[in-house]
């Protein structure tokens, strides 16, 4: 069994008016080759959760190995890279660049760990042909629809083969045919190297997961991890 990631002891709080707790003192190993759903109501946690495994946030106390890594909260440059080596975010809203079509939003990515800009295209390419996006290669987000832009935002999450996935309500925006589509498609991309997590209100995508978590005030209760 190999616990790629592991969270102990996870705090965060954030102080304004007053001190809220958002993580509450908790401990979870991630195993690599199994999925993992997290819900709960807003503001209990989920997305917090994510952007701590993401290392876009830094706990208030507690840590995070990655791979028998300790992270570093006040290392920002080599956790960029971590994040760029080893995690696929993709968010509720697609979050591409504007500016830039499908095939650049996709191989972008890779130029942050290679100066092959060609060979990131070519991977590029095919991650888009995967996904059965060939024909939009050229498009700008602004001319896919909603669900289209998800796909390409799946493509770019999986442009540096990472080994852990991270999915915030990926389908919270889109019809029930297209939701469907990409939560095929996001299951399609587990191996046995390879830890995928996502945060939903749906139960039945939920359900799909080897391992669901429950967020509920900052505390996590899990079900179906006999693994």
């Amino acid at each position: 069994m190999n616990n790629y990631i592991k969270i102990k002891n996870l705090t965060k709080k954030y102080e304004k008016n007053r001190s809220i707790k958002v993580l509450n003192d908790i401990s979870f190993n991630f195993v690599s080759g199994k999925t993992y759903s997290i819900m709960g109501p807003s503001g209990s946690g989920k997305s917090t959760l994510l952007n701590m495994l993401s290392l876009i946030d830094v706990p208030t106390a507690g840590s995070i190995e990655i791979n028998s890594h300790k992270i570093k909260s006040n290392n920002k440059s080599e956790n960029d890279l971590i994040r760029a080596k080893k995690v696929g975010i993709i968010y509720q809203d697609k979050n591409l660049l504007s500016d830039f079509n499908a095939l650049e939003n996709v191989y972008l990515p890779n130029l942050l760990i290679s100066n092959e800009k060609q060979k990131s295209i070519e991977s590029a390419k095919k991650l888009i042909k995967t996904i059965g996006m060939s024909a939009r290669i050229n498009h700008f987000p602004n001319e896919l629809s909603g669900g289209e832009n998800q796909r390409i935002a799946i493509a770019r999450a999986l442009i540096n083969d990472p080994e852990i996935i991270l999915a915030d309500e990926p389908t919270g925006s889109l019809d029930a045919n297209n939701a469907k589509l990409i939560f095929n498609i996001l299951f399609n991309l587990k191996n046995p190297k390879r830890i995928i997590i996502f945060a939903t209100h749906n139960r039945y995508f939920a359900n799909m997961a080897d391992c669901k978590i429950l967020m509920n005030n900052g505390n996590m209760q899990v079900t179906d991890a006999s693994f």
